[in-house]
């Protein structure tokens, strides 16, 4: 059942209200390089809709419809059903909200598709108290020798009692089941049954630039700590039991058809550690050749060997090239890891991490291999003082081997300057932005303060200077995969926590900021007029929504989803009125998976029995007591700020 349905005046007032050019589309536009035949007939009609096209004048349509996995023609109903043949399917909208199929263009789908049932998801929960409760019964029912994990994509600000659980806590209803807790890229905690698993103990040694929190007698916490360098976070999650082949298939289905419903029809999947090409593609490419799909996947390739990244790349781009593959599954390029001494860990918590002065040798050799071969290249870039660092490299490459053409892109970018958002358009790259503020906005407040945080990363500026950007999720560690996050990101200029961040200078409009994610993203795929909105000629991806986007509360944005999902004109995912269109349900494999008992993102209201101002207007926390197993009070060994506050009063930010 809608909240709110509208009229095409009342949204077409909406769009007006929000400061943008739209119209219907008075005839059936179609571009010039996407001929229809007048005599095609629809596969599929869809009538009665609001539809936000996301075409260039940005206009609003009333039907769509579709022939051969492409959108043929768009407009009035009376013009889009002289598309009608006896055998075209019919889907009244029923006045609902219809948007172009979300495109992720930062995430990680196929590692986490690999993980998606063996994970204990707290994305979205509304307070500790649940999600301890479903540790514990999580913990019951989870056999040997598997762990529970809960693999990021939450804040401890989030929660109504905005604080992090403690090892007390965690050990209190996990037992002899060993229990992995990965909160971003700054920490991980670990119950006893897990510290014995991986055989960690007093005399275990943390990787450079990684700490074991230990005791006043030099006994292991269970609390693991990135300084800023995550190598022991990665390290100690890759040693984990795996599920079986079949179980991954099943789980890769999954968490697709968990992205479908959250209206998300393709993703740019930016590798990952632990993830080699070809071994660890095996299952996507499985799926690919069996058509079983559901999210269009452009994936680049992500450097393993610290020290011998050059010969990952060198055979790759022996092996493989850019643009091989379709519609559905195709190689994008190399990155986002280009090399290790590059990376540039985003812990707020810490300082900010110097790099190596090895970093612009290495990198060099790998972004001029690249550049020879003419591969499209992305790079992990969080502060300014290190994407000066990288440009100067690609500028030398640039000299020798122009990289006119090739849509490299720097990710993240949270504290880049004019001055090299500049370099950044000269050089002919695109700067792709995630939400991960949302999820660490309160700890960078608290480092660095006000004024830098409005612009972390200043969006609209790089927007101004006509520099292509798009907006992603990184998806699943540091924040969570749900799309409407992040557009609640830009819109309201809020975290999840409920922190602002942003003056009205750095929000946007909510027809601006879905662009973000949908006809801004071609360009990451070179594939620029193929995808993103609603036009014929295009793939025809689309998502009808559960509510109106445009005319719901602010916060409500966040629990948007999608009751109608369509990948190239077929449904893939369905409920409500929609619910024949679904297809047969896929039991989730093994039986004692988190997902058969709490799906995966919750979209859960805010407990209403809890009151507390935004953060950054002052919210008391409760004191929290010691012991030998709770984080210590102290930023340096990153424990909770709301631990820390609630020891000294206030957890204010100002």
């Amino acid at each position: 059942m809608m909240n709110s349905r509208h009229s095409r005046r009342d949204f077409l007032k909406l769009a007006a209200a929000s400061g943008i050019s739209s119209y219907f589309l008075s005839s059936c536009r179609q571009p010039e390089s996407a001929a229809v035949d007048e005599n095609t007939k629809a596969d599929l009609i869809l009538t009665n809709g609001n539809i936000a096209t996301q075409d260039n004048p940005r206009s609003l349509a009333k039907a769509v419809a579709i022939s051969n996995g492409r959108f043929l023609a768009v407009g009035t109903e009376k013009e889009v059903m002289a598309y009608r043949s006896d055998n075209t399917k019919i889907i009244d909208a029923r006045g609902r909200t219809v948007i172009p199929g979300i495109n992720d263009t930062h995430t990680h789908l196929i590692r986490g598709g690999l993980n998606y049932n063996m994970e204990l998801r707290w994305d979205g929960v509304p307070s500790l108290a649940d999600a301890l409760r479903m540790l514990k019964e999580q913990a019951l029912r989870t056999p040997a020798p598997q762990w529970v994990r809960v693999i990021g994509g939450w804040s401890e600000f989030q929660f109504a009692e905005r604080r992090m659980p403690t090892l007390d806590e965690i050990n209190a209803v996990s037992g002899d089941v060993p229990v992995f807790i990965l909160n971003l890229y700054n920490r991980a905690y670990l119950n006893r049954a897990a510290l014995r698993a991986l055989g960690y103990n007093k005399n275990s040694k943390a990787p450079e630039g990684s700490t074991f929190q230990r005791d006043s007698n030099g006994n292991l916490t269970g609390l693991l700590i990135a300084q800023p360098n995550a190598a022991i976070l990665y390290a100690s999650i890759a040693r984990g039991p795996q599920l079986s082949p079949d179980d991954q298939v099943n789980s890769t289905r999954q968490y697709m058809r968990e992205m479908n419903r959250l209206g998300i029809t393709s993703v740019i999947d930016a590798g990952g550690g632990g993830q080699n090409y070809p071994d660890d593609y095996q299952i996507i490419e499985k799926l690919h050749e069996s058509g079983e799909l559901t999210v269009r996947i452009a994936y680049n390739l992500f450097t393993q060997n610290p020290g011998k990244e050059l010969e990952d790349f060198q055979r790759w781009t022996k092996i493989t090239t850019p643009g091989k593959g379709d519609d559905f599954y195709r190689v994008n390029g190399a990155g986002e890891m280009l090399v290790y001494s590059a990376a540039d860990f985003e812990d707020f918590t810490e300082p900010r991490p110097n790099l190596p002065q090895s970093m612009e040798e290495n990198l060099k050799e790998v972004v001029s291999l690249l550049a020879q071969n003419k591969w499209p290249f992305r790079l992990h870039a969080t502060y300014d003082e290190s994407i000066t660092r990288f440009l100067n490299v690609i500028e030398t490459v640039n000299q020798d081997i122009p990289l006119k053409g090739m849509n490299w892109i720097l990710d993240h970018a949270e504290t880049i300057s004019d001055k090299n958002i500049e370099r950044v358009k000269a050089l002919g790259g695109g700067i792709a932005i995630q939400h991960r503020m949302a999820y660490q906005g309160e700890y960078f407040l608290n480092r660095y303060g006000e004024k830098l945080a409005q612009r972390t990363p200043p969006i609209k500026k790089i927007l101004n200077m006509q520099v292509p950007v798009s907006a992603g999720t990184d998806g699943t560690r540091v924040a969570s995969y749900n799309p409407w996050v992040g557009i609640y990101w830009l819109v309201s200029g809020k975290t999840v926590g409920g922190t602002s961040l942003y003056s009205e200078a750095n929000r946007f409009d909510r027809m601006e900021a879905l662009r973000m994610y949908t006809a801004n993203s071609g360009w990451f795929t070179t594939q620029e007029g193929v995808k993103g909105a609603i036009v014929p000629g295009q793939l025809a991806d689309l998502v009808v929504l559960s509510e109106d986007y445009f005319s719901i509360p602010e916060d409500s944005i966040k629990r948007l989803e999608s009751v109608l999902t369509i990948v190239g004109g077929k449904p893939v995912y369905a409920k409500a009125e929609f619910k024949d269109l679904n297809p047969p349900p896929l039991p989730v494999s093994p039986n004692w998976s988190p997902v058969i008992h709490y799906g995966g993102y919750k979209n859960s209201k805010p407990m209403s029995t809890v009151s507390h101002m935004p953060a950054h207007i002052g919210c008391c926390s409760p004191l929290q007591s010691g012991s030998a197993n709770s984080s210590p009070v102290s930023l340096n060994n990153v424990g909770s700020l709301s631990n820390l506050w609630g020891n000294i009063g206030c957890a204010c930010f100002v």
